[in-house]
């Protein structure tokens, strides 16, 4: 279930006890198991009601769940079970003892005999431990103090016992508002409508002589009316008007603070983070291009309805960015690969590039300096070390700080928006802003005495239409200043802290700063004197920023606690809570977190020495990168406005810029421009014209200070990836520009086939128990370990050492030898086998939970559920037969599982309840593959009867269903094991076959095809996507490995098995080869292949080389048909 259905749910339990429908309520609780209220269990436990107390515990845990549950039915029918010998009612105490307390003699069998004779007592007081039982009502009171106990520690119950905090008669509010919404799409407004049913859209019917009404004097959007409001069903009067807040007033964080919520309600207003003056104008405008479907300027919780409504052209854009829908990027979109080296000599505190000339990048230092670099020649264009411009005007604290300390550092510099001016924040109480002008020089504009002590952030903003600068500092003061003269306009007090960061912006006509502590607090202000309008805690309590995505439609937080625990949040910003939680953080980070957002859709913060990215609406880490080494523990980066460039700073006071292809494509051009200049040209260089208007008008600002001129013949022209080519109607954003192809080759593998040790490196990983193929591998999600499983059902499990020299992050690495791990107690991991067919014969399943906590297993006898720290068995479930043959969690709630069975069918378990919810028939032969979209909200299921199907998330049913097809040659209808996987994008299904891998789309069409041939003839073992999509790994039964391109399968390079098998497994009549692949959840060139004879090998590009493969192999033939092609060449579509 969704996030949003979820709320629904609670939304409804409120609503239910609002209307005092009490048995509904618990009902709900009990059935969805969103809640665990326990003022309801106390109720029932102190009335005795055990059958109830059972039923409604059963929602939420069962007795073989974990030790906590099963204490806590022990205590309850213990309870019965004295109650009735109390009662001297040993008929039911005899019942109880059977039917409920026997479940517990397998656990200990000693505290069963000793319950049992207390059937031979006259009282059962005369046993020595029962002696202090006093009446009914005291111990029915000393064991809920006991269950309360268990409950809050069972982690079963972990996020149940607190009701969420929100507004009351919150449903009520969501339909007044869309009420409001519907009518103020009506073509023929009434002043006061006629609402009879919900059941409808509202629309008024045109007047009888079909003239517009006169407006009315009631605005239709405004306060919430009250609890018992809500007009009637039916009712003739008109439905609830709301009245339009002053524009002054901030809604939803902007609204007071209840000390008895963890996050304050929202403002009684419209669904929003500002309130615009005039919300019937604000909805005449909606923010979406034309033809797109985009998020506008509201809640969480209407935007079902805002993706119906918001659509038609826009009147007005108050933000440059564009918007686009969620499906217009992909991983290719972000900047990996390292294009530029640069040595600034000095520790990098802060990086920005130039709004316009996207080739230009700030950067200050920890001893004071400012640089401009250019990107394409790798020139150091500006080099300002530190001064103070005018000492005699110098504060006094600010001269006895430098007299005491001299040492100076920049903590942030930045671009205003036109990029003509740059601000820098020091160390100590100054910001110094230049102006930067089209012909390349910087001029001394203003320096500010602006705070005692540290200026920590500084920041540009547009109030009233006028550019001012916005300043924090030590003295927990955040000050506003005139741009053109520097004259103080605004001081805001309130923080009890230093303040660590401001975060100004603007939504409609509201203008406002937000600012964060070092004590955790987030303050919001509005340029007037009336202080702070929010008072809220950061995740982690110390050190956050905040930023908006691009287009300014979503806020996110990213911050580290004193403990270097880091936290990335997304912010609901009509609510003032959390909505997003993004998870892969280093557990105790060793500096403060830098994140930046790009391309309003994906997110980077440097940890673990390296690069982490997510995209936006997914909170695990999409893909990591370590720029080649060399980056610290917590690295500081930033992207260019494009999102094509991402700066990152390096551990030897360095700067390293990655790139996506456009932005390859704009530093080849760069580059070639340079050369051509290098080479010397007829034209004078500095006759060159500069794209002046790319700057825009240069600001009316002081020229009091004699310019200084910085190296004008060395700055660029405006340069952005706009601006290289056309732009497509079709991507209004991602521009690709003409360049030659020959620009697009970088370092890469330059052979096809790669047969010698030497050209790639192999580790075979340490074993000293080799038994069994291995039918089942995994590198665990963190990418710190890989998880193998043997034919003869037990599992291994090696984990890589974290080594500062060598392998800082602990990562899988073919470079460092893995430990081949077991816990203390050395037991095995070892799956429950079936007595009538051994374990070889068995078709084996595996699937490991999103945290790495858990393993879910099976090798023909009963799922075994391990935890992967202990290797204790938590439980077992499904015994054959039939038997489990492939295990896949469902994407939105790890205690549902899909359950491929031997006997074809497929099984869609509950974990948690212990049941099965429904049972899915469409195959003829056994399960082989089950993948989930949650984008398609669908799952897709293979079988060995080489058939595909497609089965709606929603209510189970079967939506479509296709056999493979036969490549020419192989006989027709193919049989054997069949299996899928997702593209990163959820909509694209890579199938592999003995016989073929391809790729399908989401209706089922084969878009792209590849069958064994050539130097790659033997049947395909097993295909895997590697983890950013762009390559397919797929392992041949002679030895073989091919890597494909995804979007082609073409190939790019063939992995000889002599390549990384020793010599003497190569010998002998039946050679070892791998059954099964692993890509490496964040290193796309590293994979591990688990071998026929036991053996597991980890194998990645050697140093010297960036990645698998070079130009795709031309001997695969032309791939222009949109057919699948059964010859056995590649065929593609036009690219997606």
């Amino acid at each position: 279930m969704s996030s949003l259905s979820r709320e629904l749910v609670f939304l409804i339990l409120q609503f239910l006890d609002e209307e005092k429908f009490k048995e509904t309520v618990h009902k709900l609780e009990q059935e969805s198991g969103f809640f665990f209220n326990m003022k309801h269990f106390e109720d029932q436990v102190q009335a005795g009601e055990w059958d109830e107390v059972e039923r409604y515990l059963g929602g939420f845990t069962k007795v073989e769940d974990n030790r906590y549950s099963m204490k806590i039915f022990f205590e309850i029918r213990k309870q019965k079970y004295l109650e009735a010998l109390d009662r001297q009612d040993r008929a039911k105490a005899v019942e109880i003892l059977v039917k409920d307390l026997k479940v517990f003699a397998s656990f200990n069998e000693e505290l069963f005999k000793e319950i049992t004779q207390l059937l031979t007592l006259d009282n059962f007081r005369q046993n020595e431990q029962l002696s202090k039982y006093g009446d009914t009502k005291s111990a029915r009171n000393i064991m809920l103090i006991e269950l309360k106990k268990l409950i809050e520690a069972n982690p079963l119950f972990r996020d149940k016992l607190a009701f969420p905090s929100f507004k009351s008669s919150r449903l009520r509010t969501l339909i007044n508002q869309s009420l409001n919404w519907q009518h103020q799409l009506c073509k023929n407004p009434r002043p006061n409508p006629d609402i009879k049913t919900l059941f409808m859209d509202h629309s008024c019917t045109p007047n009888a002589n079909g003239s517009r009404p006169p407006p009315t004097n009631n605005p239709l959007v405004g306060p919430i009316p009250k609890a018992g409001a809500f007009p009637p069903i039916g009712a003739h009067g008109p439905f609830q008007p709301v009245v339009s807040p002053s524009p002054g007033a901030i809604a939803g964080w902007m609204s007071t603070p209840n000390p008895s919520m963890p996050h304050p309600a929202v403002a009684a207003a419209p669904p929003g983070l500002v309130q615009p003056s005039s919300a019937a104008a604000f909805l005449k405008h909606p923010r979406t291009p034309t033809g797109v479907t985009g998020m506008d300027y509201q809640s969480a919780d209407s935007e079902h309805l805002i993706k119906r409504i918001r659509t038609g052209p826009a009147d007005e854009v108050s933000f440059s960015g564009v918007m686009l829908s969620s499906n217009a990027y992909s991983q290719d979109d972000l900047p990996k690969a390292v294009v530029r080296t640069l040595s600034q000599g000095s520790n990098v505190m802060s990086m920005d590039f130039h709004p316009q000339q996207q080739n230009i990048l700030l950067v200050g230092t920890n001893v004071g300096d400012i640089s401009l670099w250019e990107l394409g020649s790798r020139e150091r264009l500006v080099h300002k070390p530190f001064k103070v411009w005018d000492i005699q005007a110098a504060s006094m604290p600010l001269q006895t700080a430098l007299v005491n300390d001299a040492a100076i550092s920049v903590n942030r510099c930045v671009w205003s928006p036109d990029g003509l001016m740059l601000g820098v924040a020091f160390s100590k109480h100054i910001v110094q802003i230049y102006t930067n002008n089209p012909t390349g020089e910087l001029r001394q504009h203003l320096e500010i005495d602006a705070h005692v002590g540290g200026v920590n952030d500084i920041a540009f903003a547009h109030p009233n239409k006028q550019l001012c600068i916005v300043t924090c500092g030590d003295d927990k003061v955040i000050k506003v200043w005139d741009a053109a003269a520097g004259r103080r306009q605004y001081t805001f007090e309130g923080h009890e802290a230093p303040v660590y960061s401001v975060c100004p912006h603007y939504k409609e006509n509201i203008q406002f700063i937000f600012s964060t502590a070092i004590d955790g607090k987030i303050k919001a202000w509005l340029y007037d004197c009336l202080g702070s309008r929010v008072d809220y805690d950061a995740p982690g309590l110390w050190c956050t920023m905040m930023a908006y995505s691009a287009d300014g439609t979503r806020l996110f937080s990213c911050g580290t606690s004193k403990e270097g625990e880091s936290h990335l949040v997304e912010w609901n910003e009509s609510e003032g809570a959390i909505k997003r939680t993004y998870s892969g953080f280093r557990k105790r980070s060793l500096d403060v977190v830098q994140f930046d957002t790009t391309r309003n859709r994906f997110l980077a913060a440097g940890d673990e020495f390296q690069i982490k990215f997510w995209d936006m609406d997914n909170t695990n880490v999409l893909t990591a990168v370590d720029a080649d080494g060399g980056l610290p523990a917590s690295p500081r980066l930033r992207f260019n406005k494009e999102g094509s460039l991402l700066a990152v700073t390096t551990t030897d006071s360095g700067i390293k810029i990655l790139a996506n292809n456009d932005g390859l494509r704009l530093i080849r051009m760069l580059e070639s421009k340079a050369m051509e200049r290098n080479r010397g040209t007829s034209e004078p260089i500095n006759t060159k014209p500069l794209i002046v208007n790319a700057l825009g008008p240069i600001g009316n600002v002081s020229n009091a200070v004699a310019p200084t001129l910085e190296r004008a013949d060395r700055i660029q022209p405006a340069v952005s990836i706009s601006s290289l080519g056309n732009m497509e109607n079709s991507r209004l954003v991602d521009v690709k520009p003409r360049i030659p192809d020959d620009i697009d080759k970088i370092k890469s593998w330059k052979i096809s086939d790669i047969a010698d040790p030497s050209q790639m490196k192999a580790l075979r990983l340490p074993d000293s128990t080799t038994a069994g193929k291995v039918v089942r591998l995994m590198y665990t999600n963190n990418g710190l370990a890989l998880l193998a499983l043997a034919s003869n059902a037990v599992h291994k499990l090696w984990k890589w050492p974290r080594n500062d020299r060598n392998n800082p992050s602990g990562k899988a690495s073919a470079y460092v030898v893995p430990q081949l791990w077991q816990p203390p107690n050395g037991i095995l991991m070892a799956n429950d086998v079936n007595d009538n067919k051994p374990a070889e014969e068995s078709t084996a399943c595996i699937a490991l939970s999103k945290n790495d906590s858990y393993v879910m297993s099976a090798s023909g006898g009963k799922v075994s559920l391990f935890n992967m720290m202990t290797f204790k068995v938590m439980t077992t479930f499904v015994s054959p037969p039939p038997a489990a043959t492939f295990l896949a969690f469902h994407p939105q709630d790890n205690n549902i599982i899909a359950i491929g069975m031997e006997d074809s069918t497929i099984l869609i378990y509950n974990v948690r309840v212990d049941e099965v919810k429904t049972k899915l028939k469409g195959h003829q032969n056994r399960i082989t593959g089950l993948a989930f979209s949650q984008t398609l909200n669908i799952l897709v299921s293979s079988g060995a009867d080489a058939q595909l199907c497609v089965w709606s998330i929603d209510g189970w049913e079967k939506k479509k269903t296709r056999f493979i097809q036969a490549p020419t040659g192989r006989q027709s209808p193919l049989v054997g094991e069949t299996k899928v996987q997702f593209h990163n994008d959820h909509t694209h299904l890579l199938v592999a076959h003995e016989s073929q891998i391809a790729v399908y789309d989401s209706k089922l069409d084969c878009l792209r095809f590849w069958s064994p041939k050539d130097a790659l003839a033997a049947p395909i073992s097993c295909a895997i996507y590697s983890c950013d999509g762009l390559l397919v790994y797929a392992t041949f039964c002679d030895g073989a490995v091919g890597v494909f391109d995804a979007d082609s399968l073409r190939l790019r390079c063939r992995i000889a098995p002599s390549a990384y098998i020793p010599s003497f497994s190569l010998s002998g009549g039946n050679p070892s080869y791998p059954l099964v692949v692993a890509a490496h959840p964040s290193e796309p060139n590293q994979i591990a292949v688990g071998m026929t004879d036991g053996s597991v090998h980890v194998v990645e590009p050697s140093d010297a080389e960036l990645k698998w493969g070079g130009t795709p192999s031309q001997d695969n033939g032309p791939s222009n048909s949109s057919n699948p092609s059964p010859s056995g060449q590649a065929s593609e579509l036009p690219s997606r």
